[in-house]
């Protein structure tokens, strides 16, 4: 028989009297607490009593995965285990009650929630799942319940082919997934991990057998929302005093939790960002002593029509790739630059094309701010491939977009043509179904395509070269295409120009949609405004172009401008302040 695996992780507790006794294979670890050893295991029982005294310290990491809190508890450690674990089997009385196994050593964050309490219980709403369909996975060690009427209201949504039917599918799937793996018990709970999301490390609970419950005769007991505020108050009574939480993404549902004493919160983890204003704005101010502190360490030289400079100091850390840098200050020599690389302690800072020049225009376009400007170099430049631009209305999102595209597809014919969409999302009442092709449906919700072509045709910006003059109105529009996000799906684009317009309405899944359909060649600009959202259950946090804007920032090929001074006139800028 086998020895039992050597205490390598706590040799240093053994005594020393320990070493030299030589081990007998008996089963003592176990028994050694419970029966007297013979006088041939005495040493062996030693051994083992002092192993199991040096474990106890870490009895919680080192329990059984499987093992629910009844056996931990009969195992009688030295420290005992919080008092939230012991009072779940006391009340075992109906499977929805199951005693919640402790958190595996495998799960990393096992430690956390050591340092932090123990384990919570969520009780998730229905909208959560058709949400977000992976949410199941999202909460860390702690455990989920699921009531009956959510498995009901799940399968009444999964008919049909918009986002919450897939959604409604897929969690479907993966609950099937979950209670078919090796080992499920659904009276034990089925490990959120078995089908190898090893970020999750609690269990899963469905609701088995009604609970007693006794809700306000104001709260009608047939709506769905009622049943699981029910639900939500039988389990904090019977698993008093472990903290039960209703995540639900409906405000009401969370409003009437709280009003009936129960723990209720919003589902976060959708959201990139807490707070707007904490997202990546693509430019960094230097400080004022910049020139002060680095200008003998700065190293320089040329190459082309750009000037670089090699820096160092704390401000490195601070700086990504593509991001803007600018220094203005009064008798120093500014600085406007981009950071074309990065190499452990220093970064290279490139100057920028100044477009704000009439002899620089783009399509007869010049600059007007230090953002547009920023926002310029971005477009024009072929080694960016996403581009992502924020800002209020009036900033010139899209006529910087649409000058560089044309310039580059009738100009310089880096690109083949301009495609252009946008989230049919509408602000007020629909206008029911629209005649015509796709582009002729497409076309109520072009209007800013249309006012921003017309100012290019016209070239009243400046002087816009012997194309703007020459080029017509048919010309222009020969070489745009206005597509449907509809049929997007499947669809590869070469060497194309692509403007995503409104993409604030976009969901994170939409916006991966659309980036991936690009091919080799092909160029994609996403532009909106955080703060003119028009999706239902979008927030500036969960929106695809704040998880678009996240998720590029730091990437070579990709770069990102907030515009922030509105160019469009007096009046829309006073109106942006004021109203």
């Amino acid at each position: 028989m086998p020895l039992p695996p050597a205490p390598s992780r706590r040799a240093a507790l053994l005594s020393s009297e320990a070493y030299d006794n030589k081990a007998t294979p008996s089963r003592t670890n176990t028994r050694a607490a419970s029966s007297e050893p013979d006088a041939d295991e005495a040493s062996t029982a030693a051994v083992a009593h002092v192993v199991s005294t040096a474990r106890t310290s870490t009895a919680r990491s080192k329990a059984s995965a499987s093992a629910p809190v009844a056996t931990t508890a009969a195992a009688t450690p030295a420290k005992p285990a919080p008092t939230t674990r012991r009072s779940t089997p006391s009340k075992a009385a109906t499977p929805s009650a199951a005693p919640v196994p402790v958190p595996t050593e495998a799960a990393p964050r096992s430690k956390k929630a050591r340092a932090q309490g123990p384990a919570k219980l969520f009780v998730l709403d229905t909208n959560v799942l058709l949400h977000d369909p992976t949410s199941l996975f999202r909460f860390e060690e702690h455990d989920i319940f699921l009531p009956m009427i959510v498995l009901e209201e799940l399968d009444g949504h999964k008919k049909g082919m918009t986002e919450v039917a897939r959604n409604g599918r897929q969690a479907s799937r993966t609950l099937d997934a979950l209670a078919a793996a090796q080992g499920a018990d659904m009276a034990k709970g089925l490990k959120l991990d078995s089908t190898g999301q090893r970020a999750a490390g609690g269990h899963l609970f469905f609701q088995t057998v009604p609970l007693d419950y006794s809700l306000p005769t104001s709260l009608p007991q047939g709506k769905a929302d009622n049943q699981i505020l029910g639900v939500v108050e039988a389990l904090r009574k019977l698993h008093a005093p472990r903290e039960v939480v209703l995540v639900s993404k409906d405000i009401n549902m969370r409003v009437k939790a709280r009003a009936l004493g129960l723990t209720a919160e919003d589902y976060q983890n959708d959201k990139t960002l807490e707070d707007g204003d904490l997202l990546y704005a693509g430019v960094l101010a230097l400080p004022p002593d910049f020139w002060t502190k680095s200008g003998k360490n700065v190293e320089s030289w040329q190459s082309g029509a750009h000037t670089y400079y090699r820096i160092g100091g704390p401000i490195v850390p601070q700086l990504m790739i593509n991001q803007f840098v600018y220094f203005e200050a009064p008798g120093e020599p500014s600085l406007f630059a981009r950071v074309s690389e990065i190499r452990e302690k220093t970064a290279v800072l490139q100057t920028l094309k100044d477009y704000g020049s009439a002899k620089n225009a783009v399509w007869g376009v010049s600059t007007r701010n230090r953002e547009q400007n920023y926002a310029m170099n971005l477009l024009m430049d072929p080694e960016i491939d996403f581009v992502t631009l924020t800002g209020t209305a009036g900033t010139g999102k899209t006529l910087l977009a649409l000058a560089a595209g044309l310039t580059q597809v009738l100009d310089d014919r880096r690109y083949t043509e301009i495609i252009m969409t946008r989230a049919t999302v509408s602000v007020g009442e629909d206008i029911g179904f629209l005649p015509g092709t796709e582009e002729e449906k497409m076309g109520p919700w072009m209007g800013a395509l249309d006012d921003n072509l017309e100012f290019l045709a016209k070239g009243d910006g400046g002087n816009a070269g012997e194309w703007g003059r020459a080029a017509t109105n048919e010309l222009i529009r020969s070489r745009i295409k206005i597509k449907s996000m509809n049929f997007m799906r499947g669809r590869t684009f070469l060497n194309k120009y692509v403007i995503i317009d409104e993409a604030q309405n976009l969901t994170p899944k939409q916006m991966k949609t659309l980036i991936t359909r690009a091919g080799p060649g092909t160029k994609i600009i996403c532009m909106g405004n955080l703060a003119q959202i028009d999706t239902p259950y979008l927030t500036e946090g969960s929106s695809g172009l704040t998880y678009a804007v996240d998720r590029f920032k730091g990437w070579p090929h990709s770069g990102h401008i907030t515009l922030a001074r509105g160019e469009r006139s007096r009046l829309a800028d006073f109106a942006s302040e004021v109203l």
